[in-house]
């Protein structure tokens, strides 16, 4: 069986994202210099990781808002907004539309990271370009759309990493800056990034999903669980991805003791 490649017409550049997406990964490689790495630079950009990657994008954008498998009251659900906006991959309403989006139209012509048009596009050939889809979010967000909460981080969710530059210059100068940072952002991009690639075309599907979507276990231990695919497309609105016992979800756990905290309720799951 061969399946054909996908096609779509050529789009155009979107030149602020993509010149910032080179510089970033240049500062990013400011780390190699002499004098700009510490270990304890290291453990602040390991912190700021699981700060933004897994509280801010993973259990709050993605399980928490994008597909409501949870409550959480008002002030934490903000908290978590935050979080993910320190993350800076867009504001908090196009990154939700646009994920809700993809599970609509996934590995479709009309996904704007459809797995069909190859590895490189679906990690991150697409933030490049000026994909139609970033017009249709509004019919997506209608539940946050008009949050002044949710609008504030979407307006301003670049200049969050200035105050935090700033912070992190006067705790441990530069090292804390260019790991804090440069660093960590391209890390947790790419982690992300993983989730659109690798988790459609490396792994094993426990699901037959109309897309080619897969559980991988390494960009499970990546992205605190999010490596599940397979599983998370076959049910969207579970809170829990790793569905088996070795399937290891560190959001799920989190959100386990939130729950046990009482700080969660209404919990999704798939049940026998």
């Amino acid at each position: 069986m061969t399946v054909a490649t996908q096609t779509s017409p050529k789009l155009e550049i979107n030149w602020p994202t993509s010149i910032f997406m080179v510089l970033i990964h240049l500062l990013a490689l400011l780390a190699f210099i002499p004098g700009n790495t510490t270990w304890a630079a290291v453990v602040v950009a390991l912190v700021l990781h699981w700060f933004t990657g897994c509280l801010g994008i993973t259990l709050g954008w993605h399980r928490l808002i994008a597909h409501r498998s949870f409550e959480v009251p008002k002030w934490l659900e903000y908290f978590f907004v935050f979080c993910g906006s320190l993350s800076c991959q867009h504001g908090p309403i196009e990154w939700i539309g646009l994920h809700r989006h993809h599970h609509r139209f996934s590995d479709q012509v009309s996904d704007h990271h459809n797995s069909g048009k190859g590895f490189w596009w679906s990690h991150m050939g697409w933030i490049f370009h000026k994909v139609p889809t970033q017009a249709e979010t509004p019919r997506f967000t209608r539940d946050i759309a008009n949050d002044p909460v949710y609008r504030f981080f979407n307006k301003y969710f670049l200049f969050l990493q200035f105050p935090l530059a700033i912070a992190l210059y006067f705790l441990g100068g530069w090292p804390f800056v260019v790991w804090g940072i440069f660093v960590r952002l391209v890390v947790v991009y790419h982690c992300t990034w993983l989730v659109n690639s690798a988790t459609h075309k490396f792994g094993y599907r426990s699901h037959q999903t109309k897309d080619a979507s897969t559980n991988c276990w390494w960009v499970a231990v990546l992205t605190y669980g999010e490596g599940w695919h397979n599983n998370h497309h076959a049910y969207q609105h579970s809170a829990r991805h790793g569905l088996k016992w070795w399937e290891i979800d560190i959001t799920w756990l989190h959100i386990r003791l939130l729950q046990m905290l009482g700080l969660a309720r209404k919990v999704k799951v798939v049940t026998d």
